[in-house]
């Protein structure tokens, strides 16, 4: 059956290796790569035949992943980070390659020619592996996750210029005259895809709606996100940054959420193919013949990565936990390493034993990411306490004259917005908790009592006055800071309701363990009240309708709704 075989196999493969990361509460993206290693060219058992034709379908998930998050974006939630990915960025590719072409020669015994090789390759991080990871634990529009994804970008684009540079160290003949070449036409050709994609790609999707047909305006999303990445691949850059910047194009209009919801299904599959085909590259025999060297390789990535780019966040500004979610977010390799390698490769400067441990150091870090990523969180907090530093205080100072019994929201994004709008019409006292600076200027714009900071602090939290408060009401997303929030306020108030919101559908149960007494979680709300007003309309008595709302909400929070 040829590709389809291959294709059945590594669906199947990656189901089993899904289930068992979900048995051992690992990332779902840890599971699709070890079932690559198994289906592999270097293990017994079935093997995938057709290896390149499977990458090139996974680079259109790679593409799809990328279009996708393009769409949840705009050139607005860029805004605030531009700075230091138009800065910052450049600084830390330079920072990283130096650093690794050093390593490279007095720690790997590497050449000059092959060390710079090295560093270029470990400078790039994974945009797929993060945007995944931040995608699964729902912060896709924190303000750490944009630092990423501009500095992300930055990288992106900054393979055009390695493609030039790289493969002329050994001819520096026209050298500048190509890399002005290269670059003049990659600015000019995104130039025209942006100002062509905001006046063609709308008029052409309300073309298509026209026919009134679900599949076609399907198959135009597709087409779009691929379409874009493939004259941008075609013009020297990168199929998914085409495909990245289609997206943020589209975002812009009104077809973003329903194209979003088109596109993700399709997305899934074939990015399972894309982290499937990492870990068919890893050569197990070659790991277990040189761990000391790929251990040694790949904690020097992972720490130095980790520390160029965190202390680079700070420099520019970032407090709290943001340089340590954004170092370790970034401390992988990334896909672009793998190109980077095959042409050094193919033209003979790069020797086959530095292409096996970039390869093996790649798919390691890529794998052990979401994990370490998810420890951000612990180890910076762990480390204000060694420190004995806390959190920026509040920039105003609350009046005294708060009434016992307040509310004290946590979070001013979209959710926290809406209740601390409807609390301060009902005239319910409430002081808000926000950390995105810019966000806590708008809020205190409305009026309302507000705190600068990180709600995990202690201090913070005395100033909320949450000893005299009735209720703690957590609207962020991340279950690791409604943890370590709501341990301290208890300390603090053992007698405060918690209600807290639930990213997936799986935090639910994770935070009723917390002590948290009543969980919401939007997406189930939002289908709860749909299915309300639908039976309203039929006119069924309002004690029924209640009834049966009451069961499903029940049985979906664990026989508590709080």
């Amino acid at each position: 059956m040829g590709i389809a075989s291959d294709f059945v196999l590594i669906v199947v493969a990656g189901l089993f290796g899904g289930l068992l990361a979900r048995v051992s509460r690992l990332p779902l993206l840890v599971g699709y790569v070890a079932a690559g290693v198994l289906v592999g060219p270097y293990t017994a058992g079935p093997t995938v035949v057709q290896v390149h034709d499977i990458e090139l379908l996974a680079e259109i998930g790679v593409a799809l992943l990328l279009f996708s998050l393009g769409l949840e974006m705009s050139f607005r939630d860029l805004q605030p980070v531009r700075r230091i990915a138009l800065i910052g960025g450049p600084i830390q590719i330079v920072l990283t390659s130096a650093t690794g072409a050093l390593a490279g020669v007095k720690l790997f015994g590497m050449s000059v020619t092959e060390a710079i090789w090295f560093g270029a390759m470990v400078s790039l991080s994974s945009t797929v592996v993060v945007l995944k990871t931040i995608s699964a634990a729902g912060v896709t529009s924190t303000l750490a996750s944009r630092v990423m994804i501009g500095l992300l970008v930055v990288q992106d684009l900054a393979v055009v210029p390695m493609l030039v540079i790289l493969p002329q160290l050994g001819d520096f003949s026209h050298f500048f005259v190509k890399l002005a070449r290269a670059v003049g036409i990659a600015a000019a050709f995104l130039f025209v895809v942006v100002i062509l994609g905001k006046w063609l790609l709308p008029r052409l999707l309300k073309w298509v709606l026209v026919w009134g047909s679900r599949e076609l305006f399907l198959v135009s999303i597709v087409a779009v996100g691929v379409g874009v990445g493939y004259a941008t691949q075609k013009m020297g850059l990168s199929f998914a940054l085409g495909a990245f910047i289609a997206g943020i194009i589209l975002s812009e209009s009104e077809f973003s959420h329903q194209a979003l919801s088109d596109v993700v299904p399709v997305r899934d599959i074939f990015g399972l193919l894309f982290f499937v085909t990492v870990g068919m590259l890893l050569d197990p025999r070659y790991a277990l013949a040189h761990i000391p060297r790929v251990a040694g390789a790949v904690i020097l990535i992972v720490v130095g990565k980790a520390l160029i780019i965190g202390l680079l966040t700070r420099a520019f500004g970032y407090v709290n936990m943001a340089p340590w979610i954004v170092g370790l977010g970034l401390s992988q390799v990334g896909e672009f390493s793998f190109v980077l390698a095959r042409i050094g490769v193919g033209s003979g400067l790069l020797s086959k034993s530095t292409y096996d441990l970039v390869l093996t150091c790649t798919v390691f870090t890529m794998a052990l990411s979401p994990v370490i990523s998810g420890r951000a969180l612990t180890l910076g907090r762990a480390w204000r306490t060694w420190r004995k530093t806390s959190p920026v205080a509040a920039p105003i100072d609350l009046p005294n004259d708060v009434p016992r019994g307040h509310v004290v929201v946590g979070g001013y994004g979209r959710s926290g917005k809406a209740v601390a709008h409807v609390l301060q019409t009902a005239g319910i006292p409430l002081v808000t908790v926000e950390l995105n600076h810019s966000v806590f200027s708008d809020m205190t714009g409305t009026g309302l009592i507000g705190i600068w900071g990180d709600i995990t602090g202690e201090e913070l939290l005395r100033a909320a006055k949450i000893e005299s408060a009735r209720i703690l009401l957590l609207t962020i997303p991340d279950t690791s800071t409604i943890r370590l929030c709501v341990e301290r306020a208890r300390l603090l108030n053992p007698e405060i309701v918690v209600i807290a919101r639930a990213a997936r559908e799986h935090h639910v149960a994770e935070l009723r363990k917390m002590g948290v007494n009543a969980v919401v979680q939007a997406e189930f709300e939002g289908g709860v009240e749909m299915v309300r007003q639908a039976m309203v309309r039929y006119q069924c008595d309002e004690a029924t309708t209640s009834r049966m709302v009451s069961a499903v909400r029940a049985e979906f929070y664990g026989g508590a709704v709080g």
